[in-house]
Parts: structure tokens; sequence; C-alpha cells
């Protein structure tokens, strides 16, 4: 609305001196407040005129989960008691079990975090060369002794972390290192052995029979 409109409606209503005249992008406003008698309104709510009699017919009215309002109506879960906890002291006890497998998780000596002298006293990693004279079950038990080695790394490396003991972490790093290039050679020799176990059924495909340069 323009700004003289402004001005003509103030000087109608006499209810607001020139100072005082608010901004011109009110004046809308202004206006219906002025008519507020001519002007069609309705209700906030939407519900009709005839349910008005009746009742709240929406069930879940008022139900909030933000106000953690409550329903207005018993649930059907209500006539269930709720579980109590059990008391520890109500609990069977339970026998305790020294050679259970999570205690390889831990050092030797089933400490939660081991010390760097424990983690430095590895040796080294197996060559290639010792390994090719391994047997596949020797293969395969060498591969799992290094795998649960270095999970119990990892969960001292987590103990460490959880504690900020600021130790140890060089030590462990390095005897992880150290099963991680034996763990790389095995699969070396396994890798040498399929590639021989493919080239000795090509020859035999072939028609080569060791037996034959055996003979002569």
């Amino acid at each position: 609305m323009h700004r003289q409109s402004v001005l003509r409606l103030a000087r109608q209503s006499g209810a607001f001196p020139l100072a005082e005249l608010p901004p011109p992008y009110l004046a809308p406003s202004l206006h219906f407040s002025m008519n507020r008698s001519t002007v069609q309104c309705s209700n906030f709510s939407s519900t009709a005129a005839v349910a008005a009699g009746r009742g709240d017919l929406n069930k879940v009215r008022a139900v909030s989960a933000i106000h953690r309002t409550g329903p207005k109506y018993r649930l059907g879960v209500s006539k269930y008691p709720l579980p109590k906890p059990v008391s520890p002291d109500a609990l069977p006890k339970r026998n305790a079990t020294p050679d259970h497998g999570l205690w390889g998780f831990f050092p030797t000596d089933r400490t939660a975090l081991s010390t760097p002298t424990y983690d430095i006293e590895c040796g080294r990693s197996w060559s290639i060369q010792e390994l090719r004279e391994k047997s596949w079950d020797d293969l395969h038990s060498l591969w799992w002794v290094c795998v649960k080695e270095r999970n119990r790394i990892a969960t001292s490396d987590m103990e460490r972390k959880r504690l900020k003991a600021g130790y140890g972490e060089w030590e462990s790093a390095e005897r992880d290192r150290v099963i991680r290039v034996t763990q790389n050679g095995i699969k070396h020799v396994l890798r040498e052995r399929w590639y021989a176990w493919e080239e000795a059924q090509r020859l035999y495909k072939k028609g080569y029979r060791p037996q034959e340069d055996s003979q002569e």
C-alpha cells in the first residue's frame, strides 16, 4: 500500500500521530485492524459444526512424543507386568575356566596390556626357504598362530589407546610387522606350490609320465 494511503488511514482513524505511523509494509494490517468488523474470519478449528456435540473423534489428539504426554487410553500391553532384573546374588555361580580360548587374546601372564619387553622378544620372521621345507599342515598351523598373535597385539593396542599409556607403540608395531612378513612368506610358498601343481597337471595332460624318466 502506498504511503499516501497510510496517511489517509491515519487521518480517518485519528488513532496514531504522524510521528508514530508504522512503515508502509504494515499498512495492510493497520487497515484490517480498523475494519475488523467488516473482515470475514473463521475459527481456528476445522471440525465441522455438526460434529462438535459428539466429542473428540481423534483418539490420538494431544499425544506427543516430544512433550512426553502419554496416551488417553490404556494400551493393550499395560496388562502385562514388566520383567524385573535378577539380582547378581541369585544367579548361579560359574566355574572358572583357566584354559578358555579367549585367553589367547592376552599375553601369557594374562594381563590386559603387554609390556614393551614382551613385544620386542619376538625374534625374526620365518624366511621363505625355511617355509618351503614345511608341509601343508605345518603351514596351516603356523598361519593361524600368526592370526592369533595379531589378534593379541590388536587387543593390547586397543587397551593401550584406551588407557593413554604413551608407551609400547613402537614395540607392538614392530612385532606386528614381523608377523606380517611371515604371513606373506606363507602365501608366497603356497603360491609357488599352486603354480607347480598347475604345471604338473599340464604336463600330465600332454602325456608326460615321471616313471619313464626314472626307468631310463
